[in-house]
């Protein structure tokens, strides 16, 4: 027989066989849909509560980081938690095995807020990214009297909506539209390169900051999103650093972003685009490490929702390293 023909009749049965063969990879389709997801998720936090990480199923070479840092599986918060808030959001990323939560945790007398990005790989767990919000992070956001002192975290039932299929994007359109927001922010000056809902909101550590009048605070917050940066207001954020994307929902039309704003703190008064000079809030060099997420509906940004911390300026992100 032919060798050319051969190599094709080869080529056939290969495809044949991965086209028939009962591993759920084969034909590119996840083993773990959105309820198993969900699932894991669940397990996760229950076992963190009881304080028990032998009790899920880890992965050979499974990662954690905690507040940007690598820890060892049960360190960290599986010491310190004393059970959960009424608040949980849940969203998933069966394309890439993703599952995200934000809520609430408690330590001892204390409740902070908590992001979590877990990756699931043969239904164990492969990654785990945990930010944690707690009062001690308030005051080094905005010093003593901070309004992040007194976070309110609560369910938003816009993030909680499927969103029609008609005003759904593809994947890619989505991460677009985000890192678009992050472009918006950097080195702000008043131009936009994403596009808002006339109703978006946005929320930072329990903190309504759009749409909201708050005492002794900058008036900036009493504008909405796209407002705020026609302002050129956030010009100090100089760097929008390490940016990542590992979860899209686009059934709920929800995108999960991680990285930096660093601040080098070098700018003391400017011009905002209504003629007012206002001083920097940011006179010294650090780097805000946030896990944030961003609604979108129609093609534009609805409701974000952000946790943030302070860390070294310029601190490098685990999940960067080689």
């Amino acid at each position: 027989m032919n060798k050319n023909r051969v190599s094709v009749w080869s080529a056939l049965a290969c495809a044949t066989a991965l086209l028939t063969a009962p591993s759920t990879y084969a034909a590119g389709i996840p083993n773990c849909d959105r309820q198993c997801l969900y699932g894991l998720l669940d397990q996760y936090l229950a076992a963190l509560v009881r304080k028990d990480p032998a009790a899920l199923p880890w992965a050979k070479h499974a990662m954690t980081t905690e507040n940007n840092v690598t820890l060892a599986i049960g360190d960290g918060l599986w010491g310190t938690i004393t059970g959960l808030g009424d608040y949980k959001l849940k969203f998933a990323d069966v394309e890439q095995g993703q599952v995200g939560f934000f809520g609430v945790v408690k330590e001892t007398n204390d409740s902070s807020g908590v992001a979590l990005r877990i990756k699931i790989q043969d239904k164990q767990i492969a990654e785990v990214e945990t930010l944690v919000f707690r009062l001690a992070d308030a005051a080094a956001i905005g010093g003593g009297g901070s309004p992040f002192a007194n976070p309110k975290f609560e369910d938003k039932p816009i993030l909680q909506q499927n969103v029609p299929a008609a005003q759904r994007r593809p994947r890619a359109r989505m991460i677009s539209i985000a890192d678009g927001y992050f472009d918006t922010l950097q080195l702000n000056d008043g131009q936009l390169f994403t596009e808002f809902d006339p109703q978006c909101n946005r929320m930072e550590n329990g903190l309504q900051t759009t749409n909201h009048a708050i005492p002794n605070f900058t008036d900036v917050v009493q504008l909405g999103c796209a407002e705020q940066f026609k302002l050129g207001y956030y010009r100090y954020d100089d760097r929008l650093r390490g940016r990542r994307y590992p979860l899209v929902d686009e059934e709920r039309g929800l995108v999960l972003a991680a990285g930096f704003i660093d601040h080098a703190g070098r700018l003391g008064t400017y011009k905002l685009t209504d003629g007012r000079v206002v001083e920097s809030p940011i006179r010294r060099p650090h780097s805000f490490y946030l896990i944030e997420l961003f609604k979108i509906v129609d093609g534009k940004i609805r409701q974000i929702e952000s946790l943030f911390m302070t860390v070294p300026y310029n601190m490098p992100s685990p999940w960067d390293q080689p």
